[in-house]
């Protein structure tokens, strides 16, 4: 692969795409849209480190892998070129030919880095199409609107609603954290979640014998022969025969028999009301503004008291009130002295008083424990010792933040691990009063502290993959059924750990994850002018859902939905039925949590016999290559530019 510093001044493309970013989402965006789209495509990358600095070594780290990733996937088509330069400033983007270019994609850490590349890019070229990575999902939505309205703008006359120029935001946190969440709650079910459409994709073992396995709304995969084998691998891409069927037809799956199946199981739309007792770890809970010791000492005091209040009515003769009145008078000793009175009175009077000692320190000690309680209402909890069957979440970075959310919504316990008391994620435990353990999880005694031998799973979303790796195998040694997820970078890497593990314990279940692996489809689609509703990584495979106009698509307008069909590439999930003025411009958009109407045109398994009209527009699970087959950038069907 050729470098280019900034200095190096080359012919820019035309229609062809750029990649913007300094880690590994990057190289593997860039490798999607190379591989998988036959795009011609500019990297942009942070210089090779000349220092010891962490930022550059990890720039060089990303150049070292896009070399040894397009080396490994080399097949015949174009590899990346690539320019080092630490920003994408203006000038490096006209280099990159921004303006000739159909897509930039800005992938950087930073979101600042992002917001400022992608205004000097809509300046430089008002049709561009932009897709901005962004961790910030309020100030995502702003940066969309204005980018847009600066396109219309820029460019008189042009109609916004047919504006071939979109603004994309999208976060890796927020595309993969359902699949992660999910993976820890029940194991083996996925979810994709987007403008209030909760798409729930679930794994169902082989059916016995003579039985016949439901096959809920429709059968979206076929897992691999080999899952079933305690020493087997998830399949991939490279798997073969052996490896997971996408989008199978009926007659391959009925012809698989003892394998497992991945079906689309329940679709519907979800709720804007959080659930029940939501708020409730906002407060000060009462066994902690009283302790135990208080509250019995409180309560022995206050029942002498009306002991002493009974026993002054019934020796005096008078109204219950009074003698409860005397004695309150007595107990914080501003009543007179019953010098002149009955010596039961005396006596009781006497009593009050030593009451009324005792009782000045226990209130003096619960305003004590009320104050501490108070200030330090904020701080991060510790484990219960009582702890079980709870969520050990380690690393409370991006993606571990929005897992840690995810998992809250969903009512799971969770106990937090995680070294730096700076974290991005620590203000969030802090807020929903989710216990966390600040710590190395590679030194002893940090995951037995927050009780990983009673959990029901395993998140390991730290970046560093030994760190996941050795938490991994030290919780294993802990509780061996532990139910484990950890995100790992390399996928040969993944896959060889997920093979040991599942050999080592055949009864655990153990999935490894690349967030940039699952991620980068979304990204690239987004790049390609789709609307990505989602992915669902199945296996080491990702099966993505998108929304689509009929218009202009050979192979499904005039067709009827069952004829539109193309196993293993792309099947009709759902018709938009609503009048097209009706429809929401974006199937990607959150939904506004107020009053307003939302158009609900959306129709679940569509007839078979249903002829797909131009205006119609439909969901779709497909492929990524399918994706691009739709898109005609199949080789096949795209003549390459001379002299690329």
């Amino acid at each position: 692969m050729t470098v280019f510093s900034q200095s190096a001044r080359r012919v820019p493309l035309s229609g062809h795409m750029i990649v913007c970013g300094d880690d590994a989402l990057a190289e593997r965006l860039a490798g999607e849209l190379t591989t998988v789209y036959r795009e011609r495509v500019i990297l942009v990358v942070p210089p090779t480190p000349r220092s010891g600095t962490v930022a550059r070594v990890h720039a060089s780290a990303l150049l070292g892998r896009m070399q040894s990733v397009i080396g490994r996937t080399d097949t015949g088509q174009d590899t990346p070129r690539v320019i080092e330069a630490p920003d994408p400033d203006e000038s490096v983007l006209a280099e990159a030919g921004v303006r000739e270019a159909a897509a930039l994609a800005l992938v950087h850490e930073d979101d600042e880095t992002n917001i400022r590349a992608a205004l000097a890019a809509r300046r430089l070229n008002p049709r561009l199409r932009l897709v901005i990575r962004l961790y910030n999902r309020k100030l995502g939505q702003h940066l969309e609107e204005l980018l847009d309205q600066a396109a219309v703008l820029a460019v008189p006359g042009l109609d916004p609603a047919a504006l071939d120029t979109s603004t994309t935001v999208l976060s890796d946190a927020d595309t993969v954290a359902p699949a992660l969440a999910a993976t820890a709650v029940a194991g083996t079910s996925k979810v994709v979640q987007a403008d209030g459409l909760l798409l729930r994709a679930v794994e169902r073992t082989p059916p016995a014998a003579g039985a016949v396995a439901d096959p809920g709304l429709c059968t979206l995969a076929l897992l691999s022969s080999t899952i079933a084998d305690p020493a087997g691998a998830e399949g991939s891409d490279a798997s073969g025969r052996e490896g997971p069927t996408l989008l199978p037809d009926d007659e391959t799956v009925a012809a698989a028999t003892g394998r497992g199946t991945v079906v689309l199981e329940t679709v519907t739309h979800t709720g804007t009301a959080p659930p029940p007792g939501r708020l409730a770890g906002r407060g000060v809970p009462l066994a902690t503004l009283f302790p135990a010791r208080l509250r019995w000492s409180l309560a022995g005091l206050v029942t002498c008291v009306l002991a002493l209040a009974v026993a002054t009515a019934l020796t005096s003769g008078g109204h219950p009130l009074h003698a409860a009145y005397l004695t309150l008078l007595d107990l914080f000793a501003i009543n007179d002295p019953a010098l002149d009175e009955a010596t039961s009175r005396q006596v009781l009077q006497l009593l009050a008083g030593l009451a009324g000692l005792l009782f000045l320190p226990v209130l003096l000690a619960a305003a004590l424990e009320a104050f501490g309680t108070f200030r330090t209402a904020s701080a991060l909890r510790r484990p219960p010792r009582s702890l079980s069957g709870h969520v050990v979440l380690l690393g409370l970075g991006k993606i571990g933040t929005r897992v840690l959310s995810r998992l809250h919504e969903l009512g799971i316990p969770v106990v937090c691990v995680e070294e730096d008391p700076e974290a991005r994620g620590i203000p969030l435990a802090r807020r929903l009063r989710v216990p966390t353990v600040l710590g190395d999880v590679t030194q002893e005694g940090v995951l037995e502290a927050a009780r990983v031998d009673r959990a029901h799973a395993l998140l390991a979303l730290t970046s560093i993959d030994t760190t996941n790796l050795e938490a991994a195998l030290y919780a294993r040694s802990l509780a061996a059924h532990l139910r484990v997820a950890l995100r790992l970078y390399d996928d040969d890497f993944a896959t060889a750990v997920h093979r040991t593990l599942r050999a080592a314990h055949p009864h655990a279940l153990t999935r490894s994850r690349s967030v940039s692996t699952l991620a980068a489809p979304a990204f690239a689609g987004a790049m390609m002018g789709r609307q990505i509703l989602g992915a669902i990584p199945v296996e080491r495979r990702v099966l993505l859902f998108a929304a689509l106009d009929v218009a202009g698509h050979p192979q499904l307008q005039g067709r009827t939905v069952a004829e539109s069909f193309r196993p293993g590439a792309w099947r009709v999930l759902a018709l938009d039925t609503a009048a097209p003025d009706d429809r929401l411009p974006d199937l990607a958009t959150t939904p506004a949590h107020d009053d307003t109407e939302r158009p609900t045109g959306l129709v679940w398994e569509p007839h078979p016999g249903y002829v797909l009209r131009p205006q119609d527009r439909v969901v779709l699970a497909t492929t990524r290559q399918g994706l691009a087959e739709l898109l005609g950038r199949q080789p096949q069907l795209r003549s390459r530019a001379p002299g690329l």
